[in-house]
């Protein structure tokens, strides 16, 4: 992963954005000498938004198990017949 100064990255812009759609490598922005944001091409970033989803989802779902809010197969098949009726 590069990193690069947010003044370069403002001097260079449109060159950066085409070596980020090109090698879909993340760019990390330091200002003043601290990192401040990455800059990643737009696919690479949904893909992420995708994965923390689904990952959510997950860890709900496990806590739902840890907290023993759970119904058995019969159960949940007789929500579903009331629920699609």
């Amino acid at each position: 992963m590069r990193t690069e100064l947010v003044t370069t990255l403002k001097r260079q812009a449109t060159e950066h954005l085409s070596d980020i759609e090109r090698d879909r490598e993340p760019i990390l922005i330091t200002q003043h000498g601290l990192p401040s944001a990455y800059l990643v091409d737009v696919e690479s970033y949904e893909f992420m938004q995708q994965r923390m989803a689904l990952l959510e989802g997950i860890a709900r779902g496990e806590m739902v198990v840890a907290e023993g809010r759970v119904v058995t197969n019969a159960q949940a098949k007789a929500r579903m017949v009331r629920w699609l009726k």
